[in-house]
């Protein structure tokens, strides 16, 4: 377990330092002053001043921030504050950098996407075989059978036929597939099984074969695509009420899974291990640049919402009253965090 909370912090602290990095570095390049940098919380322990920005490590290695100059004046007003801070700088350069943070980590969750591609192995959407009472079969097909596209959308990877058919939740699938190098269309109804409580397609994917040179910055784009469709997916189960709170993790809920993810591939050696962590890297790098752009309060996407409020209707929300806002989103998302950690705690202690 040791190992794998040292894991989770690597995994967590590149995530929060590409993130971070992503508003500094549009910040900078847009005049807008930094007033600080840091990765972690709590308590300081390395701090360094370089011109306007005080650069900090602290010691809990559960976050990070890059603080603008006037990003939430609360007590005072917009002219208190110079052409260099957040409030004055011109709202696309307010926006680009609000989004320079979520982007940078869907950029790290590419790059390693290509790495990740390029030295495992490629599951492609093939049938290897079909179950018993098939519901695939009824419609026609068969092993080795490749599909193309599941209800208009095509498909890469295994993975995403059974995202889709999850979410599917039973209604008829129209399906395109290749067999024997000519392609055929038909229609697949999901059969309900009482034990599992789900719909099934009936059939056993997976065909495990090698991306090869250029290749792989194609079929890494396909990788971070599934990451979030599968995020946003979810969130909307989320928000349907499909999901329970179990079904929710914070950072003990991912150490948990780190820990599950590295005790399954250990004894497979230590490139197992590196390539089985970056793609969980990929994922939560995703996960995140998708839950930052949520139009919540305190988030970046929060945020977002008032400058393109400011876009539309060419005047700025005032100061102060976004500021409260993002107060009192920033105490929910706290208590929401309380909630969650508890959960997880509770979770897995029964």
């Amino acid at each position: 377990m040791i190992i794998s909370i040292i894991i989770f912090f690597i995994i967590f602290g590149i995530l929060v330092t590409s993130h971070e990095f992503g508003h500094f570095i549009i910040a900078k390049a847009g005049g807008i002053r930094v007033n600080e940098f840091f990765v972690g919380m709590g308590p300081t322990l390395w701090k360094k001043q370089k011109g306007e920005t005080l650069y900090s490590i602290k010691l809990l290695p559960i976050g990070g921030a890059c603080v603008f100059d006037g990003m939430d004046p609360v007590e005072e007003e917009k002219e208190g504050y110079d052409e260099h801070s957040f409030l004055n700088a011109p709202v696309w350069r307010r926006i680009a950098t609000l989004f320079a943070g979520p982007f940078a980590n869907f950029i790290i969750a590419y790059l390693l996407a290509v790495i990740l591609v390029s030295f495992s192995a490629w599951n492609f959407p093939v049938i290897n075989q079909l179950t018993e009472d098939s519901a695939a079969a009824e419609a026609g097909m068969q092993a080795g059978d490749k599909i193309i596209s599941v209800d208009g959308e095509k498909v890469y990877m295994a993975g995403e036929v059974t995202l889709i058919s999850q979410f599917a939740e039973g209604s008829p699938m129209e399906i395109v597939y290749e067999r024997d190098g000519q392609q055929y269309e038909t229609t697949l109804v999901p059969k309900y099984s009482e034990e599992a409580g789900r719909y099934y397609m009936g059939v056993y994917l997976g065909e495990y074969g090698e991306i090869k040179g250029a290749a792989a910055l194609k079929y890494a784009w396909y990788e971070v695509r599934y990451y979030f469709k599968t995020t946003y997916r979810s969130l909307a189960l989320l928000v349907k009420g499909k999901l329970s709170a179990d079904d929710v993790s914070g950072p003990v809920g991912m150490v948990k899974i780190v820990d599950d993810a590295y005790e399954e591939v250990r004894p497979f050696g230590l490139s197992a291990v590196i390539l089985t962590m970056m793609s969980l890297t990929v994922l939560l790098s995703v996960n995140l640049g998708v839950m930052n752009l949520l139009p919540l309060p305190a988030l970046d996407g929060g945020r977002l919402v008032f400058q393109f409020i400011e876009v539309i209707f060419g005047k700025p929300v005032p100061p102060k009253k976004e500021g409260f806002v993002h107060m009192i989103g920033m105490v929910a998302l706290l208590g929401l965090m309380v909630f969650v950690l508890f959960n997880d705690i509770t979770k897995f202690t029964r």
